[in-house]
């Protein structure tokens, strides 16, 4: 990873989704898929600069343009490395968490706009996790917010950011997803 936090916020947003899969049932196939998958959810980083990624205060309109990019370009990369190479399930769990887990329920994410369950599940699942770990995490630009600032916004999230269910799910089982948490000590 070009970035400590990517590397350190992929494995954790990864551990999340792997036990979310585990909480609605999923058989340990897929819930190692989750895992392996979701570390890659961040990957078409790799193609936004240092200079973004690392920037020390808000991003312009600009920069914030170009790390939209993200997602498509985590898409591209893993269709060009993976697919054909694992198997079709992987493939296709990297693939939707990378390309859509920006997405949100009513529609107004990136980089497609789909709504609702037009969202792939392991997607709806990895964006609950991945903005949980970025509400928590010490940033460059920002300090943690605290486990109840954290909560209160993802509450405020449901059914509009965040499938509802899954979003319930998740805060149902907070101290588990804490136990995976961290909070921004470099490697």
């Amino acid at each position: 990873y070009k970035s400590s936090f990517t590397s350190r916020h992929s494995i954790g947003v990864a551990e999340k989704a792997s036990l979310l899969a585990r909480y609605m049932g999923y058989d340990s196939i897929i819930v190692q898929k989750m895992y392996l998958a979701g570390a890659l959810h961040d990957i078409g980083k790799m193609a936004v600069g240092n200079e973004i990624l690392e920037k020390p205060d808000k991003l312009t309109d600009e920069e914030f343009a170009i790390m939209k990019t993200h997602p498509a370009e985590g898409a591209k990369i893993l269709e060009n490395t993976i697919q054909g190479m694992e198997s079709d399930a992987y493939y296709q769990i990297a693939h939707d968490m990378a390309l859509y887990h920006h997405e949100k329920y009513d529609g107004s994410g990136y980089p497609c706009g789909i709504r609702g369950e037009e969202i792939p599940l392991s997607a709806r699942i990895m964006a609950v996790a991945d903005v949980y770990d970025a509400l928590r995490s010490k940033r460059h630009y920002k300090d943690g917010f605290s486990k109840e600032k954290a909560m209160a916004i993802m509450k405020e999230s449901r059914g509009t950011h965040f499938d509802a269910e899954i979003d319930d799910l998740f805060l149902e089982h907070i101290d588990e997803m804490e136990a995976v948490l961290d909070t921004g000590t470099d490697l």
